[in-house]
């Protein structure tokens, strides 16, 4: 288990995608009904990343885009919000960058993604070989980067290097079904990343997918806190959270607003809470703010471009009437 207070170096490397994302406009649209489009940077890595800058940490992505016109405005994108791309790779051919249609809507809500031939899956060996380590606080990543080869194979040697160099590794579980071959596949994968891992996000239904039986997912949570993780988040959507260390259990409310879209929600949590953790902030109160950046990202149109200052996490925290009560 790598030592946590490595995090207030407030520095990340991050592994995993940046794609683009496209919401039909104005809010509330159907894709189906759409003549217009608002494009955004997404992929989940690179919104962590935005998350965290938007913080006042420093963020680098290690990826690959398309030597295309998509993979240029992800490059521009991440320029704009200050997230290091030394490590972001171009490869031409037939490969992609991930692409999401997403509403602003909640009832009938619509994502549709494309990921075939997808260029980040295209991240190597020599591609996290070329990152300086000792640089950063921890490594974080996401399931979606194990998902296919050579992406798996340079995680998992980035997992290696990370902690020789004494670096904590925080996994955002970030299931997405459509990107394995087989479920028997994922759930393996997804167990021995686990147990390298120091800390552990995701949701019930991640857990209980990773534990082999779905009523297992809180068992499977705990197992991986009592054993090899510092801090594990098995997040029950409406129902809050339940945080587990090695000593201590507790449960945490969400931050009721009214929702513009679904999506989003993850990848902000995980940004506040990890920039919270590396400023000081105690465990609980770092969960919860992490929780108040997720609310607030619901209910703005867009991923990255909805990621909250720490001004403007002040400011809800200061008018909200609070988390509900677990």
């Amino acid at each position: 288990m790598s030592d946590l207070v490595r995090l207030q170096q407030n520095a990340f490397v991050i592994i995993g995608r940046a794609g683009m994302d496209i919401y039909p406009d104005p809010p509330g649209t159907k894709t189906e009904e759409v003549t217009q489009f608002f494009a955004c940077l997404g992929g989940s890595s690179a919104n962590i990343g935005v998350a965290i800058n938007r913080h006042g940490g420093q963020t680098a992505l290690v990826t690959s885009v398309a030597d295309d016109a998509i993979g240029r405005f992800c490059l521009n994108e991440l320029d704009k919000y200050g997230v290091d791309r030394t490590h972001v790779k171009s490869v031409g051919g037939e490969w992609r960058n991930s692409l999401a249609v997403v509403e602003s809507r909640v009832e009938d809500h619509q994502s549709v993604i494309y990921r075939n031939g997808a260029a980040d899956f295209q991240m190597s060996i020599s591609d996290v070989q070329a990152v300086n380590y000792p640089a950063y606080g921890a490594l974080i990543t996401t399931g979606t980067v194990l998902a296919a080869e050579p992406s798996r194979s340079a995680a998992f040697h980035a997992f290696d290097l990370a902690k020789s160099a004494g670096l904590p590794l925080i996994f955002d579980l970030d299931y997405r079904p459509y990107s394995w071959l087989s479920t028997e596949d994922a759930a393996q994968t997804y167990s021995r990343a686990g147990a390298l891992c120091d800390i552990i996000i995701g949701n019930d239904v991640e857990f209980g997918f990773m534990a082999g039986d779905y009523s297992k997912g809180l068992d499977k949570a705990r197992e991986l806190a009592h054993s090899t993780a510092a801090i594990v988040i098995y997040k029950m959507g409406e129902e809050g959270a339940i945080t587990l260390t090695p000593t201590e259990e507790f449960r945490t409310g969400i931050f009721p607003v009214t929702a513009l879209k679904p999506t989003g929600a993850g990848d902000s949590f995980m940004g506040g809470f990890i920039a919270s953790l590396a400023v000081g902030h105690s465990l609980k109160d770092a969960v919860l703010r992490g929780s108040a950046c997720a609310s607030i990202v619901v209910s703005r149109v867009g991923c990255a471009p909805a990621m909250p200052t720490s001004a403007e996490l002040e400011d809800f925290l200061s008018s909200h009437p609070g988390p509900t009560k677990i």
